[in-house]
């Protein structure tokens, strides 16, 4: 055999794996030519954003305002706040994670059937749902997992950290008593144009045109919450900037002096703030709540509490026995002192005052069915055996009380908001984000 005739059969297998090689690179560039390959659009500290990400948010707020008949603002600017919620959601992400924040899929399945629930539906039928609006479960629930992180992040690091103080409680009252509408309640939308305290003249003349712009836009008609998502910097932008139902007390001064002369529907001239211009809308209006009078119940109690060693019956029979000495005359408190074992023993188990709730419900429902200066029959509950006296009933206005709660929690609710925006503006400060999207916006 000539050495030609060796050389052609020695490398007819390699020529046609050549052959077939450029064959399938040429259709892969075919296909290349057709489907865009998914990208990175952002760098944020330890991770990334890519492009399917967010052009999934964007279709799923999209369909969420389309529902809702929002007019969707101009595709650039819903990229961009989306973008923006992403970087911020994977801060605080990435910060749980670092710092051992995880939710376990027990609970994340029992939140997902109390959602189902809420709805009517089966988890099955839950997911179907989810599947005739473009979602799937699986998307569903990593969604939900990552809601409850940053919601446990942020309870940990900013509002497990705030105090409420007798003072600032007393002070909230004063001033709420020195407001003749401090009772109406007022839902209000809220547009931002954000202008740092250092603003130069030129960079606060241009928040400033862009305030009229947005004005202008609401003039011509447009709905709130499509300016909202195109204009406004606060984080709830994309949801038309609802501030939810506030009372007169609530509210800063600043907004409370605009809306309180505003009628329902009507948008507010620009306010400025350190923060920048504020435009409100006054959603709806309604009166504040009237006088609290609840029915309070005086009343004393023994209890015999049930452990290995007292067993169900052997604490039945005691509580026997101790209801025939009562029914035979032997004071009520002289047994507390003796045989019970809750901390009101020592004053005769005198529970003082109760309140509508205050005690487990098996404890309630035998209460309030005795007349004064009855004593009951053993009665069963969580702690053990009890026997129970009513001393006397009385309507009580709780409005103080009430008012006083309340308070606390509107105090700590307005902080919490606070210091969550400013926590979240200084994780975003002190991170590295690279943005790469010069061929996109």
């Amino acid at each position: 055999m000539k050495l030609t005739n060796v050389m052609t059969e020695f490398f007819k297998p390699l020529l046609l794996i050549l052959f077939l090689s450029s064959n399938l690179l040429m259709a892969a560039t075919n296909v290349d030519s057709t489907v865009k390959m998914d990208r990175i659009i952002a760098v944020v500290d330890q991770g990334v954003i890519t492009e399917q990400e967010l052009t999934d948010r964007v279709n799923t707020v999209s369909s969420q305002l389309e529902k809702q008949g929002t007019a969707l603002p101009p595709k650039e600017v819903l990229e961009k706040q989306i973008l923006e919620r992403l970087i911020v959601d994977s801060l605080q992400l990435q910060l749980a994670s670092q710092t051992g924040i995880k939710v376990d899929d027990t609970q994340l399945d029992k939140t997902i059937e109390r959602i189902a629930s809420q709805n009517k539906l089966t988890v099955a039928e839950f997911k179907t749902a989810l599947e005739s609006d473009g979602l799937s479960l699986r998307k569903f629930r990593e969604d939900i997992r990552n809601e409850i992180t940053i919601s446990r992040l942020r309870e940990r690091d900013v509002e497990n950290r705030l105090t409420v103080s007798d003072g600032e409680i007393d002070n909230f009252l004063t001033t709420q008593a020195n407001r003749g509408d401090e009772q109406d309640e007022y839902e209000i939308s809220h547009i931002l144009i954000r202008a740092p305290e250092d603003s130069s003249p030129e960079d606060l003349e241009k928040v400033r045109a862009k305030t009229e712009s947005a004005l202008q836009e609401l003039a011509s008609g447009k709905d709130f919450t499509q300016v909202s998502a195109s204009f406004s910097d606060t984080p709830n932008a994309l949801e038309g900037g609802q501030l939810g139902w506030k009372n007169g007390a609530q509210i800063p001064t600043l907004f409370l002096d605009a809306v309180k002369g505003m009628q329902v529907g009507e948008i507010s001239k620009p306010l400025r703030s350190p923060n920048g211009f504020h435009i409100l809308k006054l959603t709806n209006r309604r009166g504040g709540v009237s006088t609290l009078m609840i029915e309070q119940t005086h009343a004393r109690h023994i209890l015999i509490k049930l452990t290995e060693i007292v067993s169900e019956k052997d604490g039945k029979q005691k509580m026997d026995t101790i209801k025939e000495r009562l029914d035979n005359g032997v004071k009520f408190e002289d047994m507390a002192r003796q045989y019970s074992e809750d901390g009101s023993a020592s004053s005769g188990g005198d529970l003082g005052w109760v309140n509508p709730g205050d005690t487990v419900p098996a404890f309630e429902k035998t209460m309030n069915e005795l007349a004064v200066n009855e004593i009951s029959a053993p009665v069963r509950s969580p702690f053990g055996w009890h026997i129970i006296q009513v001393l006397e009933r009385r309507k009580q206005d709780v409005s103080k009380e009430a008012a006083r709660l309340k308070a606390r929690q509107e105090i700590r609710a307005r902080k919490s908001d606070e210091a969550y925006q400013d926590w979240v503006r200084e994780l975003r400060d002190s991170a590295f984000v690279e943005l790469r999207l010069d061929d996109k916006f």
